[in-house]
């Protein structure tokens, strides 16, 4: 009998070690986790676990990073969970990734509750517009790193838009694949050029598979003097010889060139499709105490 009941004890022991882990240490667990860890799974280990997660400080960065291979959670459900992260910030919002989902309406509600914000990255969000960006960005004075990867073609009058309200802008990553891209545009430079003339403070910038020509690479080297790190991967209409190829190894400390290798940028997200996502599963999500719960669609 008393054999038995070990295994019992054991049991029933690991939820009141856990409990009795400080404070401290909770949040140091947090801090490691995404947004999606925390909401969907570490704040229901118990209610000191609960009581961490609701530290504002644990939500200064929130990391929505959803894998398009999980039907579970819907788009919906994942946009009542982001709000709910920056809710818990509670203004304190630093940085924030979002991956495979997102709207406008989502990203007006971060830009309007997050004036700190420093630095924002979406990743395949198709559902967010140029006009959606703008209208966010502005709001946000103090931003100093920008990603839009995949989502949308921007506009170079955005673009500026975007410069002239982000003077602390430093990096800036904005990334297509060059698989859709249309390297035939006859006016392949106006990002470029847009960048040059409203960007002077950039330090790092990445156009992983622009169309962007040599006008246009020179007028960001004169535009942008400060820039450290330029990542020009699969920009195949660029000829980086001569004169331009010596001007960019001496301003440039770190320079990714067009047929450089491409095994640590992450293609993946460029190639993933949402065929593979089952709309007759969705994910209940509980915004005063969130919960999982799978169930089929009629």
């Amino acid at each position: 009998m008393a054999s038995s009941s070990v295994p019992l004890l054991m049991k029933d022991e690991e939820p009141r070690k856990r409990a009795e882990l400080p404070s401290e240490l909770i949040s140091s667990i947090m801090l490691r986790l995404g947004a999606i860890e925390i909401l969907e799974n570490a704040q229901k280990v118990c209610k000191s676990w609960r009581r961490v997660s609701k530290d504002p400080l644990i939500w200064r960065k929130i990391d929505m990073h959803h894998d398009l291979g999980d039907w579970r959670i819907s788009n919906y459900d994942l946009e009542i969970m982001c709000r709910h992260a920056v809710d818990r910030s509670q203004g304190g919002l630093v940085e924030i990734d979002i991956w495979h989902f997102g709207t406008d309406n989502l990203l007006k509600y971060i830009a309007d509750s997050s004036s700190n914000l420093r630095s924002l990255r979406l990743a395949n969000c198709d559902q967010i517009s140029d006009e959606g960006v703008v209208e966010a960005v502005v709001k946000l004075p103090l931003l100093e790193d920008l990603e839009i990867s995949n989502s949308y073609e921007f506009s170079g009058k955005s673009l500026r838009v975007v410069g002239q309200s982000c003077p602390n802008l430093k990096t800036l990553k904005l990334n297509c694949s060059p698989v859709t891209h249309d390297f035939f545009n006859s006016d392949r430079d106006k990002i470029a050029i847009s960048i040059a003339e409203s960007m002077p403070e950039l330090r790092h910038l990445q156009l992983y598979g622009n169309g962007l020509t040599n006008t246009g690479l020179n007028a960001i080297l004169d535009g942008c003097p400060h820039l450290e790190h330029l990542d020009l991967r699969e920009c195949f209409n660029i000829d980086l010889v001569g004169d331009l190829e010596k001007r960019c190894s001496e301003r440039i400390g770190v320079l990714r060139r067009p047929n450089d290798s491409t095994d640590d940028f992450p293609l993946a997200m460029f190639l993933e499709s949402e065929s593979d996502y089952d709309s007759d599963y969705t994910y209940g999500y509980d915004r005063d105490f969130p919960f999982a719960s799978e169930f089929h669609g009629d």
